[in-house]
């Protein structure tokens, strides 16, 4: 089963207050997305793989570590996911970005993936799916479907908010995921909306309405 861990961090709690307040500005709500994204991937990559290596310092050889094995992917779902991939880039540089993009059919109430750009080699990644709000769970299932389609076999899933409806649902679907979560909130309303949340992420990270 994979893991629920929820990144608990008192800087992370105090920023994502500040994002919760409805006069939080877009500029001010699109850093602390980034800081927050930045702080939760600290815990996010504290599994990766180390090996030694010799270096030499101005003073003398020493050995070092470095990472090693299973190379990152980070792969935000259209469109707010996109405010998190910076933070993750400030710690990995190096890693690849994919991009997936996802509408909900009005009918079938589903999501209906309408664009996928994937690194070549992501059955040799760890892929890391970002998105900020884990609502009903809908988006990012289908997200990790369509990266398992091509071929990846370590994913991981991050968001800054969940509701209980949500995680239940993402774990139930794809149960060797680990999900990261900065927070679960009490439950959704009859919209899809968590509560108490803090609105539609896209719209306050790109000042849209």
């Amino acid at each position: 089963m994979g893991k629920l861990i929820i990144t608990d961090h008192p800087l992370i709690q105090h920023k994502l207050t500040i994002m919760r307040k409805k006069e939080t500005s877009s500029s001010d709500f699109r850093s602390l997305v980034t800081e927050i994204a930045t702080l939760m991937g600290y815990e996010v990559t504290r599994d990766l793989e180390l090996q030694d290596v010799e270096i030499e310092t101005p003073l003398m050889k020493t050995t070092g570590k470095e990472i090693s094995g299973k190379k990152l992917g980070i792969v935000p779902i259209l469109r707010a996911g996109v405010g998190m991939v910076d933070g993750f880039l400030s710690l990995v540089p190096v890693a690849r970005v994919g991009y997936i993009g996802l509408y909900r059919d009005p009918e079938t109430l589903k999501p209906v993936t309408y664009y996928n750009k994937m690194p070549s080699d992501v059955a040799s990644r760890t892929m890391i799916v970002l998105d900020p709000m884990l609502a009903t769970g809908g988006s990012l299932i289908e997200a990790v479907n369509e990266l398992k389609a091509t071929g990846a076999t370590s994913i991981k899933a991050v968001c800054i908010l969940g509701a209980p409806e949500g995680v239940e649902a993402f774990q139930k679907a794809h149960p060797d995921v680990d999900l990261y979560l900065a927070a679960i909130d009490e439950k959704l309303n009859d919209h899809g909306y968590i509560l108490p949340g803090l609105g539609d992420a896209g719209d306050r990270i790109f000042g849209t309405k």
